[in-house]
């Protein structure tokens, strides 16, 4: 990472993150009813089948294989925590009216480890069944990657989004991987992930690049 944080073989990383054909990562109007806005679930139909899905939301056995599910599966692979940003925790705006708004999830998030939640009202950590706690970090983006260098026990931070929040982690030069699920759609609105960022100059290359009838999928790694 190209940041004044202790160096570390660490790399924090944004794996299956959805964007429409338009580059959207989401719809516009993201309410509790929509929390991916409107027309956003659309992003997200190539993973409903697949066997990681399948698994981890319902714990059944089965489902689609093949690329999809590859890129799902290796998703989870070497996460030793998380950052989210706020809206990815739940649709509550402004300081916590009480605490019984716990994520989108259910009892037993999928995380499984530390998850640091960007805010900027304080709020107590959450501790889930499976081993998720929710941790709300308000003094900033480098402070949550600090903390969650400490929780990854070694193993890599994975960066969940929203596209508010990787884009201020790629302005700021931490991201060191992306991969990129392009759906066969576009949302016309809401928020655009390429808006004012420039890929190349932030020192972006693509490295892998796999289509399915669902998504293309796109992996692209900071140089030096």
């Amino acid at each position: 990472m190209s940041t004044n944080l202790p160096i570390s073989p660490v790399k924090l990383v944004v794996r299956c993150f959805s964007v429409s054909a338009d580059g959207y990562g989401a719809g516009p109007n993201q309410d509790v009813n929509n929390p991916l806005g409107v027309g956003g679930m659309a992003l997200h139909e190539r993973v409903f089948p697949t066997r990681t899905f399948q698994k981890i939301h319902t714990g059944k056995d089965g489902g689609a294989a093949g690329p999809d599910d590859d890129f799902a599966a290796r998703g989870f692979e070497n996460i030793g925590a998380w950052i989210l940003g706020r809206n990815m925790f739940g649709p509550v705006r402004g300081p916590w009216p009480d605490e019984s708004w716990k994520g989108w999830w259910g009892d037993e998030p999928p995380y499984h480890c530390e998850v640091f939640v960007l805010t900027h009202h304080a709020r107590a950590p959450i501790e889930m069944k499976g081993g998720t706690v929710f941790r709300f970090v308000t003094d900033g983006i480098e402070a949550a990657l600090q903390r969650a260098l400490q929780a990854a026990g070694g193993k890599d931070i994975r960066l969940g989004g929203g596209v508010a929040t990787i884009k201020q982690y790629l302005r700021a030069r931490l991201v060191d991987e992306l991969h990129l699920a392009m759906a066969p759609t576009v949302l016309g609105s809401g928020e655009n992930l390429f808006s004012g960022i420039d890929l190349v100059k932030l020192g972006y290359k693509r490295t892998e690049h796999v289509t399915t009838a669902a998504a293309t999928h796109l992996v692209l790694r900071k140089e030096g």
